[in-house]
């Protein structure tokens, strides 16, 4: 069985309290004790090996990764389907409310929108196999351990799984800089609703953004017309959280 890393103190401590499968825990010799003593005893409690080693050891298990001096080898992260989103947000007694990914690639990117979907509520995220980011520990790093919270479903084709929601009765909303609605005080926000973030560079494809019920835009006001892609979804799923606060 393959396994993955996380790297990174709040990664590592929220795989912990979320009770995924982590077979060891390295930790630098050199780390802040402070930071690290809470992670030793959730292991300690869970039964998991930790083992003291040279920082260089951690840089050569995850190159290009501030691990901040803790890195766990842990069980492949587990994927969730389409219907479990929608059976999340049903027990949650909610309005569905998932965001779509269009082939975004970068995973500092997807990261970041993982963050985001668990700190307005959204039930889950939603990515396509092919031409996307996986959820990776440079992911789950950027994440600050929210991809330990926020299901990720990954799909064949993302047009079918938009068919699909909108026969669970879920509209589909799509960010385009060329659209004429406008984000802010959009009543489409308030019911079940799928928010699509396109690529960093293309935006949507062609068949997604015709697939969309609807296309909302954000204002711009200075040179540059269009925000990063987790800036964007950022700023979309506020405002649904924001219209759903309003309506309740």
């Amino acid at each position: 069985m393959e396994e993955e890393w996380i790297a990174g103190k709040h990664s590592v401590t929220e795989a912990l309290r979320s009770g995924r499968t982590i077979n060891k825990i390295w930790i630098a010799d050199n780390a802040q004790k402070h930071l690290t003593l809470p992670i030793t005893a959730e292991a300690k409690k869970a039964g998991i090996i930790v083992q003291q080693v040279d920082k260089r050891k951690l840089d050569q298990m995850v190159p290009g990764i501030q691990h901040q001096g803790v890195v766990a080898q842990a069980a492949p992260f587990a994927y969730a389907e389409v219907e479990e989103l929608l059976a999340n947000a049903r027990h949650k007694g909610e309005e569905p409310f998932l965001i779509l990914l269009d082939e975004i690639e970068d995973p500092h990117n997807l990261g970041s929108i993982l963050r985001t979907a668990d700190c307005t509520g959204a039930h889950g995220v939603i990515v396509p196999k092919r031409r996307s980011a996986a959820v990776t520990a440079t992911v789950s790093k950027t994440s600050a351990g929210a991809a330990e919270y926020v299901p990720v479903a990954r799909v064949n084709n993302l047009g079918q799984t938009i068919d699909r929601l909108k026969e669970e009765g879920v509209w589909v909303v799509g960010t385009d800089v060329a659209a004429t609605d406008p984000v802010f005080g959009n009543g489409v926000f308030t019911g079940p609703v799928a928010i699509v973030i396109g690529n960093e560079n293309k935006g949507m494809g062609r068949l997604i953004r015709e697939k969309c019920d609807v296309l909302v835009k954000l204002p711009m006001a200075g040179q540059i017309n269009s925000l990063n892609a987790s800036v964007a979804a950022g700023v979309v799923m506020y405002e649904v959280l924001r219209g759903r606060q309003v309506r309740d």
